[in-house]
C-alpha cells in the first residue's frame, strides 16, 4: 500500500494539531493587526489556515471514496494491536462526518478572514484546535480517546466562543463552560463504570464484551450507558438539556457558530457509536438501553426546537433553535434502531447541518445591512442585497423545511418510510410534518420582516456585509445542499451503506482486533504483530552471528 495512504487516517488529527503549532509559533496577533508587521503576520496565518483546511477536505474527499468502496481504514499506532494500543478507524460513517466537517469549515474560515478573525488573537490557531478535536472524535477507536478529543474541541471552543469579547457572549460563555465542565465529569464517571466492569475502553472490543456482562453487573454496565446518554445528550442539545444552546450559539460570532453547527453532531455521531452499536440489538442485558427514553426525547427535542423558533426575536437565535429542531430530527431517526430510520438521519443530519451553518453566516450578513437593529426581527432600514440575501434565505428555508425536491425533503421522506411499521408511527409523523411546518412559517415570518416591513426613511448602511468573500462563503454552504439534491442517488445508496456497515458488529470487530480476538468464545492473548517478529527474528540472528 502507498505510505502516504496507509497514513491517512491519522492526517485528519495530525494536520490541523500541526498547522495550529505553526500559527502559535508563526504569532497571530489578530486583535492587534491593524497595520505593520502584525497585519502582515495575520495575512501569513491566513493563507497558511485556508491552506491547511483545503487540504484536511483532500484528506476527508479521499476517505470517504475509500469507505464507499467499503474499505474500513484501520491504522495503529505504534504498530501496537488493538485493544492495547491507540486505533484509528475509518469506515463509511466516520468518513462522511469528516468530509461533512471540512465542508463546513472551509468556508466558515473564508468568511472568518474577511474580518471576523482580526477581532482577537490566535483565531486561526483555536481554529485549527477545534479542527483536531472534531477529526480525532470522529476517526477515534476508543471511548477514552474519544473523552480526550471531546476535551479539546471544547477547550477550543470555549476561546472561539469568547473570540471578540462582548458582554453577551462571556455571560453565554460562562454558562457553556460550567455546563460542559460538568458533562466532562460524567463523561469520566460513565466510563470508568464501563471499563471496571469490560476491562476495555476499545469500541470493537466493548461490542464483544458488553453482551457476555449478565446481571447483576449488567446493572452496573447499563448505568454507565445511561450517564452517556446523558453526557452526548448534553452535547448533541438533546431535550431537557438543549437550553443552553439557543443563547451560546446566538452570542458567538457568525463563522463560530457556523462550525459549532457541526459540534452537536459529535454528540449525535457518539450515541450512534455507542448506544447504537455497543448497546444496540445483541448486546445482552444491556441491549438497547436508553430505547425506551430516546426516541420520546428526540420527539421533545424536535417540537421545543420549533416552538423556540417561531418565538425567537432575532434571526440568529431562530437558526440556533432550528438546530435544536433538526438535532432532534435525527436522533428521532435513530432511536427507531433500524438500519434504514439510520440511513435517512445520516443523510437528514448533513443536509441540515450545511443548511444551519449557511444560515449563521446569512444571519450576519443581514445584520449587517440593517443598521442599528441587525438581525432583530422588526422593522429597519431596508437591506443593500435584498434579492440575493433573500433568494439565499429562501433557498436555506425551503431546505430546512424539507419542501421537495431539496434534500430535506428527501432525508424526511426516508425517515417517514423507515417509521412505516413502528409501534410509533402515529407520533413520529405527526411531529416530523408538524415541525416542518413550524419550520416554514417562521422562516417565511423571518423573511417578511427582514425584507418586506421596511423603514425607507432610515439611510441604512450601504453595502454593508456585501464582501464578495463573504457573500461568496454563505452561498456555498446553501449551494451544498442543491447538489446533495443533484446527487441525490448514490449519496442515498451511501447512508444506506453506513448504516448497515453499523449494524456489523461482527465485522467491526474482525477489522480492529482480527478474527481470533473478535471470536467472543475465545480468551483474549497478546501476539506480537508479524513485522515485530520478523524484526526480533532478524535481531536475534544478527546478534548470534556477531558472537
Amino acid at each position: 500500500m502507498n505510505p502516504l495512504v496507509q497514513h491517512l487516517p491519522a492526517l485528519p488529527v495530525l494536520l490541523p494539531s500541526l498547522t495550529a503549532i505553526v500559527l502559535l509559533l508563526l504569532g497571530d496577533h489578530g486583535g492587534d493587526a491593524r497595520g505593520g508587521h502584525g497585519h502582515h503576520k495575520l495575512l501569513w496565518a491566513r493563507r497558511i489556515a485556508l491552506a491547511s483546511t483545503f487540504l484536511f477536505l483532500l484528506v476527508a474527499v479521499r476517505l470517504a471514496l475509500g469507505a464507499a468502496d467499503g474499505e474500513l481504514a484501520v491504522y495503529r499506532m505504534g504498530e501496537w494491536p488493538a485493544p492495547y494500543g491507540i486505533v484509528l478507524v475509518v469506515d463509511r460513517l466516520g468518513a462522511l462526518m469528516l468530509l461533512l466537517v471540512a465542508l463546513v469549515a472551509l468556508p466558515a474560515l473564508w468568511y472568518a478572514t474577511g474580518g471576523w478573525d482580526a477581532h482577537g488573537r490566535h483565531f486561526h490557531a483555536l481554529f485549527q484546535f477545534q479542527l483536531m478535536g472534531l477529526g480525532g472524535a470522529f476517526v477515534t477507536g476508543d471511548l477514552f480517546n474519544l473523552f480526550v478529543f471531546f476535551e479539546v474541541l471544547l477547550i477550543a471552543s470555549y476561546c472561539l466562543m469568547l473570540h471578540g469579547q462582548g458582554r453577551e457572549r462571556f455571560r453565554a460563555g460562562l454558562h457553556y463552560v460550567v455546563l460542559n465542565l460538568a458533562a466532562s465529569a460524567l463523561f469520566l464517571v460513565g466510563v470508568a463504570l464501563l471499563y471496571a466492569k469490560t476491562g476495555t475502553l476499545n469500541l470493537a472490543d466493548l461490542a464483544v464484551r458488553v453482551p457476555r456482562v449478565a446481571a447483576p453487573e449488567a446493572a452496573i454496565v447499563q448505568a454507565a450507558a445511561l450517564l452517556l446518554l446523558v453526557v452526548f445528550g448534553f452535547k448533541a442539545a438533546l431535550m431537557p438539556l438543549a437550553l443552553w444552546l439557543p443563547a451560546t450559539y446566538s452570542a458567538a460570532s457568525a463563522p463560530v457558530a457556523a462550525l459549532f453547527a457541526v459540534m452537536t453532531k459529535v454528540g449525535v455521531y457518539a450515541i450512534v457509536r455507542v448506544h447504537g452499536v455497543v448497546f444496540g440489538e445483541g448486546a445482552g442485558d444491556a441491549a438497547l438501553t436508553v430505547q425506551p427514553l430516546l426516541l420520546p426525547l428526540a420527539l421533545a427535542t424536535s417540537v421545543v426546537g420549533a416552538l423556540g423558533a417561531l418565538a425567537a426575536r432575532t434571526l440568529s437565535r431562530l437558526v440556533a433553535w432550528l438546530t435544536v429542531a433538526s438535532v432532534g430530527t435525527v436522533l428521532l431517526a435513530l432511536g427507531l434502531f433500524n438500519g434504514a430510520a439510520w440511513a435517512a438521519a445520516l443523510y437528514y443530519m448533513a443536509n441540515s447541518t450545511l443548511v444551519v451553518a449557511g444560515l449563521f453566516l446569512l444571519a450576519e450578513l443581514v445584520a449587517a445591512q440593517r443598521g442599528d437593529a441587525a438581525d432583530r426581527l422588526e422593522p429597519a432600514s431596508p437591506v443593500a442585497q435584498p434579492g440575493l440575501l433573500g433568494l439565499l434565505l429562501l433557498l436555506a428555508a425551503a431546505s430546512a423545511a424539507a419542501l421537495p425536491p431539496l434534500p430535506g425533503f428527501i432525508g424526511k421522506l426516508m425517515l417517514l418510510g423507515a417509521a412505516s411499521a413502528h409501534p410509533w408511527q402515529v407520533a413520529v409523523w405527526t411531529v416530523v410534518l408538524g415541525v416542518g411546518f413550524l419550520t416554514i412559517v417562521g422562516l417565511a415570518r423571518a423573511g417578511s420582516v427582514l425584507f418586506w416591513h421596511m423603514r425607507p426613511e432610515d439611510p441604512g448602511t450601504g453595502s454593508a456585509g456585501a464582501s464578495p468573500k463573504l457573500l461568496g462563503a454563505t452561498g456555498a454552504l446553501l449551494l451544498t445542499t442543491v447538489l446533495m439534491s443533484v446527487f441525490a442517488a448514490p449519496l442515498q445508496r451511501y447512508t444506506t451503506e453506513a448504516a448497515a456497515q453499523l449494524q456489523d458488529r461482527a465485522g467491526y470487530a474482525r477489522a480492529v482486533l482480527g478474527d481470533a480476538a473478535a471470536d467472543t468464545t475465545r480468551p483474549y492473548r497478546f501476539e506480537r504483530p508479524a513485522g515485530d517478529a520478523a524484526r526480533a527474528g532478524h535481531d536475534a540472528g544478527k546478534a548470534e552471528a556477531q558472537r
